[in-house]
């Protein structure tokens, strides 16, 4: 066979091939000069600011590397610079065998906690999200020159798919390669096309916000799965409906509805990012305001000053509240033409608009009236999240179509599900007015945000709807098994959820609001999700470095926090508030009592509570359910006990004890 190497010749090369690759026989052939040189030329394509650190790095990495692959079979294949796009990061170097992937990262200081998740998170991407990684061995090494390696923990398993991060010295990793290499019993890598191979990425919402920021289309990060093109669809229908309205002077609102998970914020920030529109997102969901905007302007502060990305970051993405405030009173409209309604189905209406917030009318109505004042034309796009209505005052889309009754003036393109939907919040209008188009791409019902398990989302609708047979039987035909365990541990939960984070991977514990008899555990159900700190600790921020942390595992995020949002892990507590007896029913501890409202909202409301709680994952759930205490008429034994067993039933399984995830150690170097 003969040896080749591939260079990316400048231009707009694919985003998901290395920067330079090349057979080991090519690569021992080759001078150092040879390969930093189009490595270079791609550094200055990149607009890469520290090129000579970077050369630098290149220059010390290569004779550390030909040294390791020495003795190494000639038509393994080296990558150099292999993007990961959700990321927004190269790897190092790649090597591909024919029995494992091999992950270096260099680092020229010392070991410590941030490189080593760094490195096992390059790991843990491509096989997520890799098509010629996924079903191989994985093995990532950490390499730091000059410094002193842990010893590995032989023996260790080789025909896994997730492997444990190394360590090595520039002096220990031709001793460790080969021994790691002859280890692994795996055959069946395709060395060949294992580069040109899908890279397709799920992002997390503040991943895809960075992304997108960058100028990454949504094209570039929808999800592997072939059943995701709709994605695509959704967003071209909104841009397609933006074009209209201002060829034709016309103000429109489009309306995407879609199960949770499906992709609709990611839509939403598409339109917002894109370069055909001015555009901002608004939500009535402060935590996500205060987390993409920390996130975003902690991006952007590498090339601008903190003052000027914190504005940019800012106009894009605002609370609705306030910009509704700030253009109620105003005869000039606002300085956007476009703005995208996040979480729409939560627009107050009138009655709960007046008492909270001193609003005349609905929310809907307001922001109709608001973005009517555009002579020339206006788009509103309105991201409906079906069944997560979750407190009081919040109409669903029947408010909307109220309003658009009153202000026939508007265009309005949406789903053909919203008419006469069976649900009565559901439901836009119950017969299509003369301005409606139907398009169904504008639905989105294919789960993106479960990375492992489409039957996550319906599965957790059937469950909250009491369908016993039904849940069961999507349990049943899950291919790779439902997403979600159950213990009756807090302590297990919670070294399962540190078992099952490696990387950069979050975990979090997340619980209802209305879950007040958690105390009684040690939990504190009031997470102050009006604080912008607090949030973007939570959702940001790094354990054990801070301990305000999700990963700290000690402050659980109620539905009001985390709505709109995800974690990689979730560990969800289990209240009183929402139990079996026999059937679902909703209570509000008041005083030191359980009260049982009579009304059908407080259920509803309580159900989608659940429904948010249970499907902010992008892995796996882990829902802990009490024991509760024969002693405490508040904690009723019995009531979880039900609750419980219903779960199980359903599909969900039992946890296992969890068992500590095999890592480097710290015993004496052996190299």
């Amino acid at each position: 066979m003969q040896e080749t190497t591939q260079q990316q010749p400048l231009g707009s090369p694919p985003l998901h091939l290395a920067w330079w690759s090349a057979s080991i026989g090519v690569f021992r052939a080759q001078t150092d000069a040879s390969i930093v040189e189009p490595l270079n030329l791609r550094l200055v394509e990149s607009h890469f600011t520290a090129r000579a650190d970077q050369l630098s790095a290149w220059r010390s990495t290569l004779p550390i590397l030909r040294a390791a692959v020495a003795g190494l079979p000639g038509h393994w294949r080296l990558l150099f610079e292999y993007p990961l796009l959700r990321l927004g990061r190269r790897l190092d170097v790649v090597l591909v065998s024919d029995r494992a992937v091999f992950v270096f990262e260099f680092k020229m200081k010392q070991f410590d906690r941030a490189a080593r998740s760094q490195a096992e998170d390059y790991a843990l991407d491509l096989r997520d999200f890799h098509a010629g990684s996924r079903h191989h061995p994985i093995v990532p090494i950490l390499v730091v020159s000059g410094a002193k390696a842990a010893a590995p923990n032989w023996p260790l398993l080789w025909n896994n798919y997730d492997n444990p991060l190394f360590e090595a010295s520039d002096v220990s990793l031709p001793y460790l390669l080969a021994e790691i290499i002859s280890r692994i019993d795996h055959r069946g890598v395709d060395i060949e096309t294992r580069e040109q191979a899908p890279y397709k990425p799920v992002p997390t919402i503040v991943e895809a916000a960075l992304m997108l920021y960058r100028k990454h289309g949504v094209a570039d990060i929808k999800a592997a799965r072939a059943d995701m093109s709709n994605l695509s669809a959704t967003t071209d229908a909104i841009l397609a409906a933006v074009r209209d309205a201002k060829a034709t002077s016309t103000h429109i609102i489009v309306f995407v509805t879609g199960i949770p998970g499906a992709g609709k914020t990611l839509c939403g920030l598409n339109v917002v990012f894109s370069a055909e529109t001015d555009a901002a997102f608004l939500t009535g969901t402060l935590p996500m305001v205060y987390v993409l905007n920390e996130a975003l302007a902690k991006d952007a502060a590498g090339t601008k000053s903190k003052t000027e990305a914190d504005r940019e970051t800012k106009g894009k993405i605002q609370s609705v509240t306030r910009f509704l405030k700030d253009n109620r009173d105003r005869a000039a409209p606002p300085a956007e033409h476009v703005i995208v309604f996040d979480e729409a189905q939560r627009a107050w209406d009138a009655a709960y608009g007046a008492q909270k917030f001193d609003l005349s009318d609905s929310e809907a109505g307001i922001t109709l009236d608001i973005m009517h004042r555009h002579a020339d034309y206006a788009v509103i796009v309105g991201l409906v999240g079906n069944g997560q209505e979750i407190n009081t005052g919040e109409a669903g889309l029947s408010e909307w179509g109220q309003a658009l009754e009153k202000r026939p003036v508007w265009h309005i393109r949406a789903a053909p599900g919203v008419i006469n939907a069976a649900e009565p919040r559901q439901c836009l209008f119950k017969t299509p007015p003369v301005g409606l188009t139907t398009n169904s791409d504008l639905h989105l019902n294919v789960p993106i945000r479960q990375i492992r398990s489409a039957a996550a989302a319906p599965w957790v609708d059937a469950l909250l709807r009491g369908r016993l047979a039904e849940a069961a039987e999507i349990a049943r035909q899950a291919q790779d098994g439902l997403p979600f365990f159950i213990t009756r541990s807090l302590v297990d939960m919670r070294a399962a959820l540190r078992d099952r984070t490696g990387g950069e991977r979050r975990a979090g514990l997340v619980c209802s609001s209305g879950a007040k008899r958690l105390v009684a555990e040690g939990l504190w159900p009031k997470f102050d999700h009006i604080d912008a700190k607090t949030v973007a600790n939570w959702f940001l921020k790094n354990w054990p470095d801070d301990v305000r942390a999700s990963d700290a595992l000690e402050i659980p995020a109620t539905e009001f926090a985390c709505q709109g949002l995800e974690l990689d892990y979730v560990g969800l507590c289990w209240g009183g508030d929402f139990i079996r007896n026999p059937e679902w029913i909703a209570r509000s501890f008041i005083g030191t009592k359980w009260q049982y409202p009579k009304k059908q909202d407080a259920l509803d409301f309580c159900r989608n509570t659940y429904r948010v709680l249970l499907t902010r994952a992008r892995y796996e759930t882990i829902v802990w359910i009490p024991q509760g205490d024969a002693e405490d008429k508040t904690r009723e034994p019995r009531l979880f006990d039900q609750t419980a067993a219903f779960l199980v039933e359903c599909g969900a399984m039992l946890l296992e004890r969890p068992l500590a995830r095999p890592q480097s150690s710290n015993s004496p170097l052996l190299f």
